[in-house]
């Protein structure tokens, strides 16, 4: 499962066939035995996000600098919640002016943060928690010390 599959799926602009699914969920399924493996070995640890108070634009140019389709949405160092594109598109699909939207701050549009986890934690919770998120945060004596996406969890079969 390529993780361009991945990211036209979140975002909605692919329907994956059920062939498609499948394999995803099979891989899921495949690193919940991996129960040796922790979620410290497959994390990213530079996170790149945007904070509440910055414009939805600004998050629009770097989310299309750096490949990504989301983002996680800080106050100072306390994660607040997420910025997707689906969050924009979902926007524009209601009617809404891309102008008006991009002058908004994230903290107008943003979903609800991502869970958090330890990064002494088995795969098999990172891979559950992924099969209903599109991330997760790792949480470390209260600071976020890197991100792990679904893509990431993959790199397992590299």
């Amino acid at each position: 499962v390529s993780q361009s599959l991945i990211a036209k799926t979140e975002s909605r602009k692919i329907v994956p066939t059920y062939n498609k699914t499948k394999a995803l969920f099979d891989s899921l399924e495949r690193l919940e035995r991996k129960k040796d493996v922790q979620v410290r070995k497959l994390i990213k640890k530079e996170i790149i996000a945007v904070q509440n108070n910055d414009s939805v634009k600004n998050a629009i140019q770097i989310m299309a600098e750096q490949g990504f389709s989301q983002l996680p949405v800080f106050k100072g160092d306390l994660s607040v919640g997420h910025i997707s594109e689906k969050i924009i598109l979902n926007q524009v699909s209601a009617g809404k002016d891309l102008d008006q939207i991009s002058k908004l701050m994230v903290d107008d549009l943003m979903g609800e943060a991502f869970p958090q986890i330890s990064p002494n934690a088995p795969l098999s919770v990172a891979s559950n928690l992924l099969k209903v998120y599109s991330a997760i945060l790792i949480y470390q004596k209260g600071r976020v010390i890197g991100i792990l996406t679904k893509a990431d969890l993959l790199r397992i079969f590299l």
